[in-house]
């Protein structure tokens, strides 16, 4: 049985999340603060982590960030309000691999959990080339040269996605598809505010590459003497 680290302290809205998941067979172990999941997490291994914001002890994205720092990669779905995304949700392009607004349906919660726990593993056993950068999905990070820089799980599927092409469109969809499997992006921009982001990730470290936009509703690596 997958497990399944919940971490709300609102006490019926932690059983109702732990009751859907368990109804699919996904075990679910309930924590109501950010140290008590941290201890939990330090000893043990989970398929997948559903953590809230609003926290007694702090903002939930503070564990998360603890735990991408001693390189846990365990996928996590945040739970946020819809104001949280409309000012820019800042976990979204840094440590959470998905989040789901405030209030949602529980139906909707357990498909981006069974997402998260499904996303294959074997890309990232190996290393993508194209112009001056690699792309290292075992290691989620983008090089070129002597720089690089760590990708949150969003920005890793999309430009593995857009590397594979090496220079080819790639339809939104697809796009949305590679970060968020079948569910829908966690936002009508999610997709927009990733590509910002890698765009931002290409110049740190001195890529020749370019993101592009194509006929509105497709993107793809160009390098730079390509570029439109």
């Amino acid at each position: 049985m997958y497990q399944v680290a919940v971490v709300e302290d609102h006490a019926r809205l932690a059983e109702s999340i732990r009751q859907a998941l368990e109804a699919v067979d996904i075990r679910a172990d309930v924590f109501s603060t950010i140290e008590a999941a941290w201890a939990a997490l330090c000893e043990s291994r989970y398929s997948a982590l559903v953590i809230d914001r609003g926290l007694p002890d702090g903002d939930g994205l503070e564990l998360l960030r603890r735990l991408r720092a001693i390189d846990n990669r365990t996928p996590c779905l945040v739970l946020t309000s819809r104001d949280a995304l409309r000012h820019g949700f800042d976990g979204l392009n840094s440590d959470a691999d998905d989040c789901v607004t405030t209030p949602f349906l529980m139906d909707e919660l357990v498909a981006r959990v069974q997402v998260l726990m499904r996303r294959p593993a074997d890309p990232r056993a190996m290393h993508l080339e194209f112009g001056d950068t690699r792309l290292y999905p075992a290691e989620s990070r983008l090089s070129c040269i002597d720089d690089s820089v760590n990708l949150s799980s969003s920005e890793l599927q999309i430009m593995w996605c857009l590397v594979r092409q090496a220079g080819r469109f790639v339809h939104r969809s697809a796009l949305q598809a590679a970060a968020w499997g079948m569910s829908d992006a966690p936002s009508p921009d999610a997709l927009n505010l990733v590509l910002d982001s890698l765009r931002a990730d290409l110049r740190t470290i001195g890529s020749d590459l370019q993101i592009v936009d194509i006929h509105d509703n497709g993107h793809a690596l160009r390098r730079g003497e390509l570029a439109p």
